[in-house]
């Protein structure tokens, strides 16, 4: 990056400053006037943010250095910016020999006890995990919990004594134009702070399926992943979390997650390690200009009904196909994201009042809501002997539309995915990777990972030397040889 220096630029100042119009003049007084400096802020708050170092095996993604890119993004980049856009961020070629990688990051104490806040990314494939504190002191951290969706972990040390931690604030506050405050390790560089406004929210960079992010131009590099952006009142109002950059660097488009919806997150991942959501059991769908004018809307609004599964909450309440949801519960629904996330949040066990357009009149409908299941998945870990599926040290996972959009599997492919491969693990060796679809075992065809784990484990108990994975990639198929370890049952 370049500075550009203006010896005019005091002048300007002066003259901006004589220039303040009145709504800019109530807006400074209701988020505090702009300050001379940001030093009170950053020394009182700098001491809660620690840098997060973590290690990683031969092969594993180094992500806590790739907070820019969260999965999903790579289409927004390609759309706006062209394919070239992804060249700074495509990972080196894979090593031939055993190595360790090494990740940076960033995170907060958001509890005297030691409990930190950071990003999934940073910390999802590490075998270790190290708290950096401003006073130069190294923890060993413990991975509390992680939840992928919306990228966040959280970590805990312990220390002899309380350490220094910043509270949340609330986020719906952290209006377009407000001063904020990011503070990070970027490239390993330890606490940098910088500042910016918020420039945008309600962000959807398709990462995830509760994209709400609030956008600045703090800047945000490499290694501020996980790092807290804070109002004027050194309140947390996000989780950092990515940039949108052709070059890699900052470019003055930071997104972060946004407290409201961290908090509850964090929480449960504290108490138990998981993130526990709603569950409606409908398919949606945008509703176009089109469709509006079908259903006898005014406007595009709304989430249109495509499908409702069995036995579901929404089967239950009547929900039909072709159903616009206008509201959920006290939330009005705009458009696709904002019913996921209110059914994701809501709370499980009680019922929400749903508002739906249907063959143009209005009708309340009241589902229960239940508890979103995890996908079900068949993971093959390297030790132990009594596992429900053989030690190919892969994780899989069904065919669903989630899955199929996060890995671009086509709508007509059959068979689960591969969602996670261990670093030297018989299927790593092998070549295999995440979004590579498995067809057949041998001669069997699998449709769910309990088949392609049955089918594993009865070529294992029949002392085969190994199997055959018939692998579909880039729309082209192979078969792909297992090595199988008999000894282990």
């Amino acid at each position: 990056m370049h500075a550009i220096l203006n010896s005019l630029a005091a002048v300007a100042a002066l003259a901006v400053v004589a220039a303040v119009p009145a709504h800019a003049q109530q807006d400074a007084g209701r988020n505090g006037a702009a300050p001379a400096s940001f030093h009170g802020l950053a020394v009182a708050k700098l001491p809660a943010v620690v840098s997060v170092e973590t290690t990683q095996a031969s092969g594993a993604p180094q992500t806590g250095t790739r907070g820019q890119i969260p999965p999903g993004l790579q289409d927004f980049l390609e759309r706006f910016l062209g394919e070239d856009a992804l060249e700074p961020f495509r990972g080196q070629p894979p090593q031939s020999s055993p190595r360790q990688a090494r990740g940076l990051g960033s995170g907060f104490i958001i509890d005297p006890a030691g409990f930190v806040v950071t990003n999934n990314h940073v910390v999802e494939n590490a075998s270790k995990v190290t708290v950096r504190l401003q006073d130069g002191r190294e923890l060993p951290a413990e991975i509390r919990g992680r939840d992928p969706k919306t990228d966040l972990a959280m970590l805990k040390v312990d220390a002899e004594g309380d350490l220094p931690a910043v509270t949340w604030g609330n986020s719906d506050d952290a209006l377009v134009g407000d001063w904020v405050v990011a503070i990070g390790s970027p490239f390993g560089l330890g606490a940098t702070v910088t500042a910016g406004i918020v420039s945008a929210r309600a962000r959807d960079i398709q990462a995830g399926p509760y994209d709400d992010f609030i956008q600045t131009d703090a800047a945000i590099n490499r290694g501020n992943s996980g790092g807290p952006l804070l109002n004027l009142d050194g309140d947390v109002v996000g989780v950092n979390t990515a940039i949108l950059s052709p070059v890699g660097v900052n470019i003055g488009i930071g997104f972060a997650v946004p407290a409201n919806l961290a908090k509850p997150i964090v929480q449960q991942l504290r108490e138990s390690g998981t993130v526990e959501r709603g569950w409606l059991g409908v398919q949606i769908q945008p509703v176009t200009p089109e469709i509006a004018e079908a259903v006898g809307l005014d406007d595009p609004r709304g989430a249109l009904v495509a499908d409702v599964t069995p036995d579901s909450p929404a089967a239950e309440a009547g929900v039909r196909v072709g159903d616009v949801v206008l509201s959920f519960a006290v939330s009005e629904v705009d458009e696709l994201r904002d019913l996921t996330i209110a059914v994701a949040q809501a709370p499980i066990g009680t019922a929400a009042d749903m508002e739906v357009l249907r063959d143009g009149q209005r009708v309340t409908v009241s589902p229960t809501i239940s508890r979103l299941e995890p996908s079900p998945t068949a993971r093959t870990d390297a030790g132990g002997g009594d596992d429900a599926a053989p030690q190919l040290g892969m994780t899989i996972a069904p065919l669903t539309p989630e899955t199929r959009r996060q890995y671009g599997i086509d709508g007509d492919a059959s068979g689960v995915v591969v969602a996670e491969v261990k670093p030297d693990s018989p299927a790593a060796t092998q070549g295999l990777q995440p979004g590579d679809v498995i067809t057949r075992v041998g001669k069997e065809k699998v449709e769910t990972p309990e088949q392609l784990a049955s089918a594993v484990e009865a070529a294992r108990k029949a002392d085969q030397g190994s199997v055959l994975l018939l692998r579909r990639r880039d729309g082209m198929q192979s078969f792909v040889p297992i090595p199988l370890d008999s000894s282990q049952g």
